[in-house]
């Protein structure tokens, strides 16, 4: 069977998926599965249409195809993603990393980079709390080394921190995998219930915690995605039980009452939220004292929630 045969029986296959998340993206997913097992980029493909695919290789394709039509993710099959320009090692241990995230990381640069130079020569401290794959924590990390924004020595400590040994396991190889062996002291892992066994203060808290509403989870996970629930729902006290709401704000209200006794003096916390519970978020930061502004992702939802712990340090 050629590529572009594959290419046409299996673009057909999903799109007759009754699943609408199969069917959703089904030129794309064929390509990517092409890509990931062949290690033919999609101009390749386009090239070499008449390409026979060795019996071993079609094997694999085929099976990854019967995977994608359960409803498991390309990310899984393949087992990575990519966001904000790096290449993630995933599994369904971890939430896939989302193009909507990387506001958090372009921001959290910015604030970075102005905090740097309204304190020159300080070492900052930054938590990526929740942070399952360690993508936003990594992403932040290698954008202001690999762009040289700042001197080396200067590096912010990362503290990338989830309450799964698992989702932690995957983190420490993407560590391995994307930072330089030179900067590996910087970044620490630590398994914790929120910052219930993380010690000391943080300059800045980065945060992609759970925040989907429960009764919303259990409609997203009947597509088979198999994206862990410990990583979605929102509605969920600290002793791992369904909380009375349904919201999604159970965990985010712990993050923040939490945030009052780890977040250092002029510290800023940038947490992505719902659409839908963005302003809630931020209402309910306030009443710690904190200043807040909330951002919209490149769709106009209303995604990230900035609070900062003094409202003398005009950084956004």
């Amino acid at each position: 069977m050629t590529i572009q045969e594959f290419k046409n029986k299996n673009i057909a296959l999903l799109s007759a998926s009754e699943n609408p998340a199969v069917r959703a993206t089904p030129s794309l997913d064929i390509s990517i599965i092409i890509e990931d097992i062949l290690s033919f980029s999609k101009t390749r493909q386009l090239l070499n249409k008449d390409y026979e695919i060795p019996a071993e290789k079609l094997l694999k394709l085929q099976e990854a195809v019967e995977k994608r039509l359960t409803g498991l993710p390309v990310a899984y099959i393949t087992g990575h993603k990519e966001f904000y320009g790096y290449d993630f090692y995933v599994s369904p241990t971890v939430l896939i990393p989302k193009p909507d995230t990387e506001l958090l990381v372009e921001k959290a640069v910015e604030v970075f980079l102005q905090k740097i130079k309204n304190h020159p020569g300080k070492i900052f401290t930054v938590c990526d709390m929740c942070t399952g794959s360690g993508c936003i924590g990594i992403s932040f990390l290698m954008t202001l080394y690999e762009n040289q924004m700042i001197d080396s020595s200067l590096l912010p400590k990362i503290t990338l921190v989830d309450i799964s040994q698992d989702a932690l396991d995957v983190a420490y190889k993407n560590v391995t995998k994307l930072v330089p062996e030179n900067l590996r002291d910087r970044v620490q892992l630590v398994k914790s219930n929120l910052f219930d066994v993380v010690n000391g203060e943080f300059d800045m808290i980065l945060t992609n915690p759970p925040y989907i509403p429960a009764k919303m989870v259990d409609e997203l996970l009947t597509d088979g995605r198999s994206e862990p629930r410990l990583a979605l729902d929102g509605d969920v006290t600290e002793t791992g039980n369904r909380s009375s709401s349904d919201d999604g704000l159970s965990i985010i209200k712990r993050l923040v009452h939490q945030s009052t006794e780890k977040l250092a003096p002029y510290g800023i916390m940038l947490m992505e939220t719902g659409e839908y519970n963005a302003d809630d978020a931020a209402s309910y930061s306030k009443k710690y004292g904190y200043r807040t502004e909330v951002l919209c992702d490149l769709s106009g939802q209303k995604r990230l929630v900035i609070v900062e712990s003094c409202t003398s340090m005009q950084v956004f």
